[in-house]
């Protein structure tokens, strides 16, 4: 039997909800009683909770309407546990943007030069998996052009994570499947999306700073008063209290599973692309902190924003940036996308708009849950920008 959530108590849940959890993580930040899109934003995502996505959270600012968030479903669908704006989230691979505003940061403090190779800041006890080492530069890393090919697809890295799957499976071991692996294609040449460019920018800013987690808590995280993001990938631990658990549709029966033990398993340890969790606002204070100046200067944000392009022409990739295109209208940020746990983190220039939306279900392996989420996703961005 599919579970049928009620539309009317998921309402009643999300609204009462917000009213009593927005002192306690929104930090200062008054939540907009009377957002003008708000009830057509809750409605949409109680449609979708209602059709099987077990939880879903979603946080706006705007400097016309200010702050709002919304929530719908549970955030644990045994005990019927609901989602609340200050549960914690999965950031996945919106961690991206976050390391490479941490090299930027290294950058502008004259540590660390995008041109020079990799060789330069990489132990040598990682290079010697690297084909072309010595023809890839930082911003290769940065912007996914260095050739270099994807750890977490390789057949032994799936193979363990599958086989062990409560089990912590460390990035820098990862690196060792791809010492016979050749390149994608010549350094420099192509745009392909690895999440290997990104755990080899994390060990560099390592190398650099000794430990780029607290790098980035100390440079992000403090100086924008992100006191409800995590991100410390040296504990192997990701048991942060009001943290979402975690569903995944295994089997496309729309009955998902709890994962929650696997995902955190396989999130822990990864450093670089992936390993934030955050509420939804804080995950938005971040994307509006740099957009608005307060992590880098002019000169790393107009890099940031230089793109490169993809095989059909289009230019879909800055440096740890995401250039969207929603329908015609630009919008920059990042997605991520795990076992058990989806989002997506974007700023509209045209509209001044934030918005971060996540769900706690895997959304890698395509099925109807997932086309569910993707519907939901285009129907809030409709109803925000049209």
């Amino acid at each position: 039997m599919k579970k049928i959530f009620s539309t009317v108590v998921t309402v009643i849940l999300a609204s009462t909800s917000i009213q009593a959890q927005k002192n306690a993580c929104a930090q200062g930040i008054t939540l907009s009683q009377n957002y003008s899109k708000a009830t057509q934003l809750q409605s949409i995502m109680d449609s979708g909770t209602v059709k099987g996505i077990p939880g879903i959270s979603l946080a706006l600012y705007s400097p016309t309407e200010g702050w709002w968030a919304g929530v719908s479903g549970y955030s644990k669908l045994e005990s019927k546990k609901p989602m609340n704006i200050c549960t914690l989230q999965y950031l996945q691979s919106v961690a991206k943007t976050y390391m490479a505003v941490a090299i930027l940061q290294l950058y502008e403090e004259r540590k660390i030069q995008l041109h020079l190779s990799i060789t330069k800041y990489l132990p040598v006890k990682y290079i010697r998996f690297i084909k072309n080492a010595d023809k890839i530069t930082v911003r290769m890393l940065l912007n996914h052009t260095s050739g270099i090919p994807e750890y977490n697809s390789h057949p032994k890295y799936t193979a363990y994570v599958i086989l062990n799957p409560t089990k912590i499976y460390k990035p820098e071991n990862a690196l060792e499947l791809l010492k016979n692996e050749e390149s994608l294609f010549p350094p420099g040449t192509k745009y392909r999306y690895t999440n290997t460019n990104f755990l080899l920018l994390a060990m560099i800013a390592d190398f650099i700073t000794g430990d780029h987690g607290r790098y980035i808590r100390q440079k992000i995280f403090q100086p924008l008063q992100l006191t409800n993001s995590y991100y410390d990938p040296s504990r192997y631990n990701i048991k942060y209290p009001g943290l979402t658990d975690s569903y995944w549709d295994i089997i496309n029966e729309e009955r998902p599973a709890n994962i929650s033990p696997m995902q955190q398993a396989n999130v822990a340890p990864l450093k670089g692309d992936d390993g934030v969790v955050a509420t939804p606002i804080d995950a938005v204070k971040f994307l509006r902190g740099l957009m608005e100046g307060k992590l880098l200067k002019d000169s790393s944000m107009k890099m940031m924003q230089e793109w490169v392009t993809n095989d059909a022409g289009r230019p879909v990739y800055g440096l740890g940036l995401i250039n969207f295109d929603l329908g015609g209208i630009a919008a920059y940020g990042h997605g991520g996308g795990g076992l058990g746990a989806g989002c997506v983190l974007i700023y509209v220039p045209s509209k001044k708009l934030y918005l971060f939306l996540a769900v706690n279900l895997g959304v890698l392996i395509e099925g109807p849950l997932v086309k569910r989420v993707d519907d939901m996703k285009n129907q809030i961005l409709a109803a925000l920008l049209l």
